[in-house]
C-alpha cells in the first residue's frame, strides 16, 4: 500500500454536517494505520534521536489528543481507556499535566502495539458516537477542536514517515520502508533545464490566511507586507546542482556558511546531505552516488530536487549560487506567478524568515493555545509541503517551522534574488 494519497482530499469546512465529519474522521484515522502497516512491531517502537518519535507513539498521541481535548472535556460520561495514557502520550501541553520525557519515548516497550491499536479503536468509537449523538450546544463547542485534531493527526502522519526514515537510516542494512517497483541501477544524468528567474509581486501584498476553511492560528491574522522587487527560481534546486556544490568544496569553504552553520559542519562532519551515500560507501558500495529513501537505496537522480538539507546547507548553497533564500512573504506572494513549478508536494522549502507571530496574533483559547505560539523563537519557516505531506493538507499560507540545523525532514531549496 502506498503511503501517498493519489488525489487531494477536500478541506473540511468548519460548519460541515456531522456525516461529513464522521466520514473524514474515519478516513484520516485509517490512513495513519495504513502508514504503519509496512512496519513490524519492533520497527514501531524504536526512537533514533530525541527529535524523532516511535511510530507507536505517534499512533497513540494522535488518539491522546482526541481523548484529552475532545472526549474528556466534552463528554461527561466518557470512560478513559487507561488513565496512565494521559501521562505517557502528552507531548508538550503544560496545561494538561506532566508527561513522559520526550527523549525517552523509545523506552516505552509497553503498552504493546496491540494495546495502542486497541486504544485507537476505543477512542475512534467514542468520537464517532459523540459526532453522531452529542448535543448541539456541546457539538458546536467541540467542532473546531475535532477539526484541529484531524489536522494534527495529518501532521503526525508526515512525522511518522520522516521519523521512521531516520530510524531505518541508522540500520546498517538500510532496509526500505516500502519496496520500489523497480530500483534504478545507474546514476541518472540531469534533465532539468536551467533555472529561470520569475518576478514576484512587489509593493504592498496581503499575507496570511483570509479565506474560508481551516487554518492554524499561526497563519493569522491576514496583514499587509511591503515587498521590494525580487525574483524567484521557477523550480527547486536539483540533486545534480547540489552535487556540483559538493564537488566545488561547498562543505570545506567557511566563507559560504553562516557562523552557526559552519560550526555544525565542523562538529558533525557534514559532507553531503544525510541520506546520500558516496561512491564506495561500505553500506552500499558502488562506483556512483546513491540516496537512501523510503524505498531503500537508489541511484542518485540528478534531476530530482535535493532533500533532507538543513537551513544552514540551504543558505550556504544559495551563497555559492550567488542567490539567496526567499522570505516566507515572498514565497507566499509568488504562489500565483505563472511558470513556477514544484511549489508543493515535493519538498518543504526553507525561507529566510524567522518563525515569528504575525502582527495582532493571538493563540487559541485553552490548552490548544500551546499548539503553535510558544514555539515562536529560534525556528525558521518552511513553505510548500512535501511528498510525505498528506494530500490536501497544505495551502499557500501554511507555515511549517523547524530549527535551522534540522536535516531529517523532506526539506529542500528554492532560490531567490533581488530584482
Amino acid at each position: 500500500m502506498s503511503p501517498f494519497p493519489s488525489a487531494a482530499d477536500p478541506c473540511l469546512e468548519a460548519q460541515g454536517p456531522r456525516e461529513a465529519l464522521a466520514r473524514r474522521f474515519a478516513e484520516v484515522r485509517a490512513h495513519s494505520l495504513a502508514l504503519a502497516e509496512p512496519l513490524s512491531a519492533e520497527d514501531q517502537c524504536i526512537q533514533s534521536m530525541p527529535d524523532a518519535s516511535p511510530t507507536k507513539w505517534h499512533l497513540a498521541h494522535a488518539s491522546w489528543f482526541f481523548e484529552t481535548v475532545v472526549l474528556r472535556a466534552h463528554v461527561p460520561d466518557y470512560t478513559p481507556f487507561d488513565e496512565r495514557f494521559f501521562y505517557l502520550f502528552n507531548s508538550y501541553y503544560e496545561a494538561l499535566g506532566p508527561r513522559h520525557p520526550r527523549p525517552l519515548r523509545g523506552l516505552l516497550t509497553r503498552p504493546s502495539l496491540a494495546q495502542v491499536l486497541a486504544y485507537r479503536a476505543h477512542v475512534d468509537a467514542a468520537v464517532q458516537s459523540f459526532i453522531a449523538r452529542g448535543g448541539e450546544a456541546v457539538w458546536q463547542r467541540a467542532l473546531q477542536l475535532l477539526t484541529l485534531g484531524l489536522q494534527h493527526e495529518q501532521q503526525h502522519q508526515e512525522l511518522m514517515l520522516t521519523d521512521i526514515l531516520h530510524a531505518l537510516s541508522c540500520n546498517p542494512m538500510l532496509p526500505a520502508y516500502e519496496q520500489a517497483a523497480q530500483a534504478s541501477a545507474l546514476w541518472l544524468a540531469p534533465t532539468n533545464p536551467p533555472l529561470r528567474w520569475l518576478a514576484g509581486p512587489a509593493g504592498t501584498v496581503q499575507i496570511g490566511h483570509g479565506g474560508s476553511g481551516f487554518a492554524f492560528d499561526n497563519e493569522t491574522p491576514r496583514h499587509s507586507v511591503l515587498l521590494s522587487p525580487y525574483c524567484v527560481a521557477d523550480r527547486l534546486v536539483s540533486c545534480g546542482e547540489y552535487l556540483q556544490f559538493i564537488e566545488d568544496g561547498g562543505y570545506r569553504r567557511p566563507e559560504l556558511w553562516l557562523s552557526d552553520g559552519w560550526a555544525a559542519v565542523q562538529a558533525h562532519g557534514w559532507a553531503c546531505p544525510p541520506y546520500w551515500l558516496a561512491p564506495g560507501d561500505v553500506r552500499a558500495p558502488t562506483g556512483h552516488w546513491q540516496v537512501f529513501g523510503l524505498q531503500g537505496v537508489r541511484a542518485l537522480d540528478a534531476s530530482a530536487p535535493v532533500s533532507q538539507v538543513s537551513f544552514y546547507e540551504a543558505a550556504a548553497y544559495a551563497e555559492w549560487a550567488r542567490a539567496r533564500l526567499p522570505t516566507e512573504f515572498e514565497w507566499e506572494a509568488a504562489c500565483g506567478v505563472p511558470g513556477l513549478t514544484q511549489m508543493t508536494g515535493v519538498v518543504w522549502q526553507w525561507t529566510r524568515s524567522s518563525y515569528d507571530p504575525y502582527p495582532g496574533f493571538r493563540p487559541l483559547a485553552g490548552a490548544v493555545g500551546e499548539y503553535n505560539g510558544k514555539f515562536m523563537v529560534g525556528q525558521l519557516v518552511l513553505r510548500g509541503g512535501s511528498s510525505a505531506t498528506p494530500a490536501g493538507h497544505t495551502r499557500p499560507s501554511y507555515r511549517n517551522f523547524f530549527p535551522p540545523g534540522a536535516r531529517w525532514q523532506f526539506s529542500g531549496i528554492r532560490l531567490a534574488r533581488d530584482a
